[in-house]
């Protein structure tokens, strides 16, 4: 086994499954046991940061909430700006939103109205990719700015509920998988 993917079992080893969270026949993938893991943190960070570090990024677009502890690492290592793309009603001043489908109602994401110039190179990031929904949303909203999406990344991949195949436009990486939602 290469150096890399002992890495990248190790990493998965140190996500937390919390079985029926938030109801039942889920099983949560908890990243907070791989962030209080100083190893975890830096390699998932180093990992990350291989990704991207030829690409250009001028702004990490960091989904809410797991999504600002990777996103303000990853543009600190990348020497970008950093853009939060909030819930609803938690940004200040002048904002652009989106709303969009969840699997039972609909949510709204928001980023201040001046935080991306036309043309921006974009990386949106996320700690799981689950549907694509949010991620997705936040997308079309870096879009609407006139902002480049360069590629979407992610900690874990949950496969079977298609994410990826959703986001695909939008070049999603993500360093480990797992089965079941």
């Amino acid at each position: 086994m290469t150096a890399a993917r002992e890495n990248l079992s190790r990493l998965k080893s140190l996500i937390r499954t919390i079985p029926d969270f938030p109801k039942a026949g889920i099983m949560f993938r908890d990243v907070s046991t791989l962030f209080k893991d100083p190893w975890g943190m830096q390699t998932t960070i180093d990992e990350l940061v291989r990704l991207y570090e030829g690409a250009k990024i001028e702004q990490v677009i960091a989904i809410e909430s797991r999504g600002f502890i990777l996103g303000g690492a990853l543009a600190a290592r990348l020497k970008c700006g950093l853009v939060m793309a909030r819930k609803k009603g938690k940004l200040p001043g002048k904002v652009e939103e989106i709303y969009y489908d969840l699997e039972y109602g609909k949510d709204c994401i928001q980023i201040h109205s001046d935080a991306i110039k036309k043309g921006e190179r974009c990386l949106v990031v996320d700690d799981l990719l689950a549907t694509g929904g949010t991620c997705g949303a936040t997308c079309e909203l870096v879009e609407r700015f006139a902002g480049v999406v360069v590629g979407s990344a992610f900690v874990v991949n949950l496969p079977e509920l298609g994410g990826a195949k959703r986001l695909a436009k939008y070049q999603p990486q993500w360093l480990v998988d797992f089965d079941g939602h």
